[in-house]
């Protein structure tokens, strides 16, 4: 049993308050996810031709600093960076290729967490309160987000473990449920170079889809084509560079309930977690269907595709 939670707003003037926003839909899931939490949040862009890198080392006091001077040097490229508890956010004049082959090379034992132009991963083992502090989550900006607060059924308790999980430039993936069929499809994704650092089930997923991206799907094809590959129950929720989808499996085993304004389109595992929202009691709410696909993003803002 997981909690997720996702908001895209569609009224900018709010974009300052995403962080306020979203804190308490994490924290209400609690309940579902007491092991781990985390959230991908997507804003502050970085223009064409620069690469934004969420890294992590396990070294609180790692000197970040130092590797943005390699970067800097050896790459001559201009870098940007801040760090947050034991994650930093770089911002590299150059393509993400250049800049994660140099990272994995010279600094093996930083993480990466994700890599776009939008998307910065937050995760950690512990209470999604504490995370939530840990992190600052109450004060960050943005347009869109999604978070997951995990109950480990598949793997252990690590933050590796922990969701969202990323294997394509700005695409995340958070997971409710249990996948059938994951390690042959784990070896059949490596055979076509997805690359996965963990041994969880939901990272398959999410690689899955990478890998119908690469094959020239649109996202709703890619979801699509997940109904009929991925076998096992499931409720995912997917951010993208522009906004996020949702999908449930066939039959609909896990829960899911969204709810849409003029503002904002929300979804959580359960109920609770969106009456914190402004307007929530005027919201249009409902239970996704199973197998139907629902996709909203910036360029048109609608919902079922």
């Amino acid at each position: 049993m997981c909690g997720i939670v996702g908001l895209y707003l569609k009224n900018k003037a709010l974009e300052s308050q995403l962080g306020e926003l979203f804190e308490p839909m994490l924290i209400a899931m609690t309940d579902r996810g007491p092991d781990s939490a985390g959230f991908a949040i997507y804003g502050d862009e970085v223009p064409e031709g620069s690469i934004k890198l969420t890294l992590r080392h396990a070294n609180e006091d790692y000197d970040w600093a130092g590797l943005a001077g390699k970067l800097k040097t050896e790459l001559n490229v201009g870098v940007e960076w801040f760090n947050n508890s034991k994650v930093a956010i770089f911002k590299i004049n150059t393509s993400d290729g250049i800049a994660e082959a140099f990272i994995t090379e010279n600094a093996p034992d930083v993480l990466i967490l994700s890599a776009g132009q939008s998307i910065e991963i937050l995760k950690e083992v512990g209470l999604p309160e504490n995370i939530a502090k840990t992190f600052n989550l109450k004060g960050m900006k943005g347009s869109h987000i999604i978070g997951h607060t995990r109950m480990a059924t598949e793997s252990a308790v690590t933050m590796e473990g922990s969701h969202p999980f990323s294997t394509g430039m700005d695409l995340c993936l958070v997971h409710n449920g249990s996948l059938s069929n994951h390690n042959r499809l784990r070896q059949e994704l490596q055979r076509e170079g997805i690359v996965f650092e963990t041994e969880n089930d939901s990272e398959v997923a999410a690689g899955y889809l990478t890998w119908r991206l690469q094959q020239g799907d649109t996202l709703n094809e890619a979801l699509t084509n997940s109904l009929k590959d991925l076998d096992g129950f499931f409720t995912f929720t997917v951010g993208t560079r522009d906004g996020f989808a949702v999908v449930r499996d066939p039959i609909a085993c896990k829960p899911a309930v969204m709810a849409e304004t003029d503002d904002y389109v929300a979804m959580a595992s359960e109920y609770q977690a969106l009456t914190t929202l402004p307007g929530i009691e005027n919201a249009k709410i409902w239970e996704p269907e199973a197998a139907t696909i629902y996709v909203w993003e910036r360029s048109s803002d609608e919902g079922v595709k």
